[in-house]
């Protein structure tokens, strides 16, 4: 735990006894206990977040019929409005972004 072997371990608490004695100690380690509670709660939530946002941007790399799709889909709107010139430039337009 942290590299404090059984020794250190039994100092540190001496000390602390010591430091804030008897009728706080018991206080300040069920505060300790439930601040260390609580970041671990955080940090598993924190890595779940981040594992569903990872799995998220793999599923989208793996389907490039969506992509196909979506791409599709912003040409439609330039086809229905205007003259074939227009939606000849709107379609390199497009392919230069792409």
């Amino acid at each position: 735990m942290f590299g404090i072997g059984m020794p250190e371990m039994i100092i540190i608490l001496a000390i602390a006894l010591i430091v804030i004695g008897p009728h706080k100690l018991p206080e300040l380690a069920k505060s300790l206990g439930k601040g260390l509670a609580e970041f671990k709660k955080a940090s598993e939530g924190f890595q779940q977040s981040v594992k569903d946002e990872v799995s998220k941007h793999e599923d989208v790399a793996k389907e490039p019929s969506l992509q196909a799709k979506e791409a599709s889909a912003t040409l439609e709107p330039h086809a229905e409005s205007g003259t074939a010139e227009e939606v000849k430039s709107a379609e390199k337009k497009n392919n230069l972004h792409a």
